[in-house]
């Protein structure tokens, strides 16, 4: 709600009677001066019983010394059982389910299953070269290859075409 027309409001709302405050501080001293309403008063309004205050301290001392048993809360219900147990057996399936596990290591692999692996992620030659640097190529890798001129030969007349190595 939206109050456009606050700047063109000249009055405030409140009225008081003419000269009210003129002769306000006049008034309240008058009925000051000359009306007492708390002499007027006889009784409070409160009553006692006979002799309160007189047998009061022995009444409350008689209270306090009396032995009242205190309540005592058992550390051993069935509600704290549970809940210890429970946080017992969830600690302890924690330790025994996820903590202690050996972690896999390539020893530990079996060549058909990184073959399987490799076959079915689709890892191309590309992405292997790209693993491998200088380090790990070495002259002995190549010199130790058995490859004789028979299977060199073989090879070329299944799998190469030969128009392809005249060309080259």
């Amino acid at each position: 709600m939206k109050n456009t027309n606050l700047h063109n409001i000249k009055a405030s709302g409140f009225k008081t009677p003419h000269d009210y405050f003129e002769s306000l501080d006049e008034k309240i001293f008058s009925k000051l001066n000359t009306e007492n309403q708390l002499d007027s008063i006889k009784e409070s309004g409160f009553k006692v019983p006979d002799n309160y205050f007189e047998s009061l301290n022995s009444s409350i001392l008689d209270n306090n010394l009396e032995e009242n048993e205190p309540k005592v809360i058992q550390l051993f219900t069935k509600r704290n059982l549970v809940y210890v147990s429970s946080i017992a057996a969830a600690i302890l399936l924690l330790f025994n389910l996820s903590i202690f596990d050996n972690k896999p290591t390539f020893d530990n692999l079996d060549i058909e299953t990184v073959e399987s692996y490799l076959a079915d992620e689709n890892i191309g030659i590309y992405e292997f070269a790209a693993l491998l640097n200088d380090e790990h190529i070495t002259e002995d890798l190549i010199i130790h290859s058995d490859v004789n001129d028979d299977n060199i030969e073989e090879y070329l007349l299944n799998n190469a075409d030969i128009e392809d190595l005249i060309l080259e």
